[in-house]
């Protein structure tokens, strides 16, 4: 698998990550170690989770993986921090990107991953209520004492990304912002508007994630939705349910038809097209058993015809409007 330098850091990535969303949930301990082994042994090394991920169980189940199964040094680790869930009858959450929160959140994370440092650690979501300078000061704080090499933001906008980074950059000795991770696919190319030319002008690396449109581009919910889809779990039926609408269609139908011309599969053709985006150093794909997974990663000697890949750009373009036009 080809190895990326993320932004203008040292970092190398895998193109493609491994995303652990549903691990220790939906995915039980031997299912994801079946899936880090099919992933390592295709040459991936990005490995993403996050605080919220099953209200930790996916940082448990990797943090399990890491001490009994592979080695620390195999693996890029991602992890992310911002949402704070508390009881109050019923459990409810919400955007907390204060100091406090982030390097508590932070140490619990370390803590369950069973490991001293993360190689990337990212603020989950834009928190309104907390002043960024405040979230960056947490950032700083978490590479200056060693709990993380490298810090970014995932699913901000463009203009708080380039806040950060101005932000980091006086904060930091060293390289700054490492890179944003954002949801981007076929179905979701927002970010090219503005956050991805501003990436390749500043130098932060971009993270994509969902290649496959949350499973829909995989063509699975053509005609029914399968009872053992995400679309399908109570977890996450609302997740995928947004991409199930009349916009989506003729683009499912656009990557199977490209699919059935090159004798692939519409899974290989969405995660094709997303790995080798303009200005994307790696998208994270996530898989229900190691058997999708391993179908996924023979992605690997698919390169996409220019021809092809000009017609789902075309079918697919995100609407420029002002000031992004010019």
């Amino acid at each position: 698998m080809e190895h990326r330098r993320l932004g203008h850091t040292g970092l190398r990535v895998s193109a493609v990550g491994l995303g652990t969303m549903t691990w220790g949930r939906d995915t039980d301990e031997q299912e994801a170690a079946d899936q880090l082994d099919v992933f390592l042994d295709a040459g991936g090394t990005l490995l993403d989770t996050a605080a919220s991920y099953g209200e930790g169980l996916s940082e448990t189940t990797i943090g399990t993986l890491l001490r009994e199964h592979v080695e620390r040094q195999d693996v890029v680790l991602i992890s992310k921090a911002g949402i704070r869930t508390w009881r109050t009858g019923a459990r409810a959450s919400a955007a907390d990107a204060s100091r406090g929160t982030l390097l508590d959140t932070l140490d619990a994370s370390l803590s369950r991953l069973g490991t001293d440092h993360l190689d990337l650690w990212l603020v989950q979501v834009p928190d309104r209520t907390t002043p960024l300078e405040e979230t960056v000061h947490a950032l700083c704080l978490a590479v200056s004492s060693g709990r993380t090499r490298y810090v970014g933001l995932s699913n901000h906008p463009t203009w708080a990304s380039v806040h950060a980074f101005d932000l980091l950059r006086d904060g930091l000795q060293g390289p700054g912002m490492a890179a944003v991770e954002v949801e981007h696919s076929l179905l979701t190319r927002g970010i090219e508007r503005e956050l991805v030319p501003a990436a390749q002008t500043l130098g932060f690396g971009v993270i994509g994630y969902a290649p496959l449109g949350r499973g829909v581009l995989t063509g699975k919910y053509r005609a029914s939705t399968p009872p053992d889809s995400r679309a399908a779990s109570p977890h996450l039926r609302s997740y995928v349910s947004a991409y199930l609408g009349e916009d989506s269609r003729g683009v499912v139908e656009a990557v199977a038809t490209a699919a059935a011309g090159l004798d692939r599969k519409p899974v290989e053709v969405a995660l094709a097209w997303a790995r080798d985006a303009p200005g994307v150093s790696a998208t994270i794909l996530g898989a229900r058993t190691p058997a999708q997974l391993r179908g996924a990663l023979a992605v690997e000697d698919l390169t996409l015809p220019v021809q092809i890949r000009h017609a789902l750009n075309e079918i697919t373009a995100p609407t420029l409007g002002y000031p992004e036009r010019f």
